[in-house]
């Protein structure tokens, strides 16, 4: 598992994530995202409204995929950890 805590770009269909750009990278979601609500969130608030966001594996043109947990904050959406 690693922190990141770096900002992503995430394209959504029916508010459910289908690709996302992070690290330089175009991610295909080849999963069933699930929905992740503020209660496990390890970083502060950056809004007076709870986080929210979505744990998906993405894929890149290569092949290699990861898990990411990604959240949308004031300032857009931000990968907040990775699975290898």
């Amino acid at each position: 598992m690693q922190t990141v805590e770096q900002s992503a770009t995430v394209w959504m269909v029916n508010d459910v994530p289908v690709r996302m750009v992070f690290a330089g990278k175009r991610w295909r979601v080849t999963d069933m995202p699930t929905r992740l609500r503020d209660s496990i969130w390890s970083v502060p608030l950056e809004a007076p409204h709870p986080l929210y966001g979505w744990r998906f594996q993405g894929t890149d043109d290569a092949g290699e995929s990861y898990v990411f947990d990604v959240y949308k904050g004031e300032h857009g959406w931000h990968v907040h950890h990775t699975y290898a």
